[in-house]
């Protein structure tokens, strides 16, 4: 199962069965809104606070994904999941409501794909037959917690992103009875703390993006495998600022990737229209667009392989108070339409 040094090769090909994606009041207008699969009206979605609303992203992701393949929540072994709000509340309590075991992940923004890679290694082992994994994130209670409230509209510079308001979540299964083709997780690269020194809270971009060319690097020396296996290499929220980074990244190293199929979910999620500054970000964000928009075009044949390389900054209120730089992280797992 382990080749090279950091990567998994998933011999019994775990399945994405199905998943739930849903969003807030802005994402209503995205470029990918008709690859949702449910949108709330404004941000407060019923509750008393914004890490409350968090919390209803993540368990109306999980019903959808779970009433999609008319299981209840007693079918499910696991669920892997995790968000950026202090101890991983938002999650922790929509495991208390959903009731399934769970396990709670942090890697920031690469939750997304740390969640999809552990599940589709305890499948791949025999240790489930269904495991329930995903991530939301929420545009106010993300910026209350590392920034400032939105209600005191502070001014932000041009490399800033916009945190996501949404959750995608997938039901992942074994490929046992699976007759029609399927999305199916090959293979998964476990990213290292990669730290340039950046300090800039506004730049998580930049700060992220030799993580990403490290583990994709590492991803394509321990497979043995050029770049031009995949469709498409879509890395999670580096946004316009860590793109052009890595492009420059992968030059340097030498690194053959076309700028057509690298693309990155921070620039996809949001239309040209929406002020996002350099692009979207948010576990949220790469969730949603690996679990929604990403799933039905390798379901309509546009894409057959795709790497999804989520990346995550590791930095909290209080590092950056003690002006610590930013670790970073990025997980990588690769899925194949068969």
């Amino acid at each position: 199962m382990l080749q090279g040094s950091q990567t998994w090769v998933f011999q019994n090909q775990p399945v994405i069965l199905s998943t739930g994606v849903v969003g807030g009041p802005f994402e209503k207008n995205c470029r990918v809104a008709n690859d949702f699969d449910k949108f709330h009206d404004d941000l407060w979605m019923g509750q008393d606070s914004y890490e409350k609303a968090q919390r209803v992203l993540l368990e109306d992701a999980v019903q959808i994904a779970l009433r999609k393949k008319g299981l209840k929540e007693d079918a499910v072994q696991f669920f892997l999941a995790g968000d950026l709000i202090n101890q991983i509340t938002p999650t922790s309590f929509a495991a208390r409501t959903n009731q399934v075991p769970h396990l709670g992940l942090f890697s920031a923004c690469a939750v997304s794909t740390q969640g999809l890679a552990l599940a589709a290694m305890i499948i791949n082992n025999g240790g489930a037959k269904h495991i329930l994994t995903g991530a939301a994130s929420h545009n106010a209670s993300a910026e209350k917690q590392f920034r400032y409230p939105t209600e005191y509209g502070g001014q932000k510079p041009p490399t800033a992103q916009w945190t996501a308001t949404g959750a995608g979540v997938a039901l992942v299964g074994t490929n046992e009875n699976i007759q029609n083709p399927h999305p199916r997780v090959v293979a998964s690269t476990i990213g290292k703390v990669v730290d340039l020194g950046l300090s800039d809270p506004f730049n998580m971009g930049g700060a992220m993006a030799p993580a990403a060319v490290d583990t994709i690097q590492r991803h394509f020396f321990d497979l043995k495998r050029d770049p031009s296996y995949y469709d498409l290499i879509i890395t999670g929220d580096l946004a316009e600022i860590g793109r052009n980074t890595a492009l420059e990244l992968f030059r340097e190293k030498g690194l053959a990737i076309e700028e057509e199929i690298f693309q990155d979910c921070g620039l996809l999620l949001y239309s040209p229209e929406q002020e996002v500054f350099a692009g979207a970000s948010g576990p949220g964000c790469s969730a949603t667009v690996m679990y929604g928009h990403l799933l039905n075009q390798m379901a309509e044949g546009v894409y057959r392989r795709i790497l999804v390389v989520a990346t995550g900054a590791l930095l909290s209120p209080l590092s950056f108070q003690q002006k610590e730089t930013i670790p970073c992280i990025a997980h990588a797992v690769a899925i194949e339409f068969s």
